[in-house]
């Protein structure tokens, strides 16, 4: 195979031998590894476990779960994850200093998690005007997670731009808010992972 050298532009003949893959020797090592940051919406510094995977052996009847009948756990767990990654996001927005797009994204990620929820119970996502708290009361969210939810509501660009023009955005909202809402953000995130998590 050959590849072109970065520093003069000319190729070189690789072995295709000699290229070793990190997932050849150790299996989903890394599939875990991804996931688990994925899911926690962290740092890459910040160490975090994943609550244990619930198998069902042979035989074992699902009635004893607390999933209602017609809940979408794949939907759910598909939906976690983009929340996940839209919690990532914040943090590289907020990083860049495009502190309304950190906003945005801890608005989106709130909006997921609870969505997951939602999906998680009653198989199918529920309805709602923009309003974040009014969307976990609708999932059954408890009463701070609906607070979190509140404080991420009015960063949705419909709303936000009404008021505020574009070009204005990330001068209205400060880092340290923008952190705030990332710290909000993680909390929605954190009460919906142990439910969709744990299903």
């Amino acid at each position: 195979m050959l590849q072109p050298d970065a520093n003069n532009g000319e190729s070189k003949d690789i072995n295709q031998h000699e290229l070793v893959w990190h997932d050849q020797k150790v299996p989903h090592q890394s599939d875990a590894e991804l996931e688990r940051l994925l899911m926690e919406g962290v740092h890459l510094t910040q160490e975090t476990a994943l609550p244990p995977l619930r198998s069902i052996k042979d035989g074992e009847d699902d009635e004893d779960t607390d999933l209602p009948p017609g809940g979408d756990i794949q939907g759910a767990l598909g939906l976690y994850a983009e929340a996940a990654q839209d919690m990532a996001t914040a943090g590289v927005e907020l990083g860049l200093g495009r502190h309304f797009a950190c906003a945005d994204f801890c608005n989106q990620a709130a909006e997921k998690a609870a969505q997951s929820v939602s999906l998680l119970r009653f198989g199918r996502r529920s309805m709602y005007d923009h309003d974040l708290r009014a969307l976990g009361a609708l999932v059954g969210a408890p009463e701070e997670i609906q607070e979190e939810m509140s404080i991420l509501t009015p960063f949705h660009p419909e709303a936000f731009y009404a008021g505020t023009p574009p070009e204005e955005a990330d001068e209205v909202i400060s880092a340290e808010q923008a952190s705030s809402y990332i710290q909000s953000a993680r909390h929605v995130l954190r009460w919906a992972r142990a439910m969709v998590l744990n299903a």
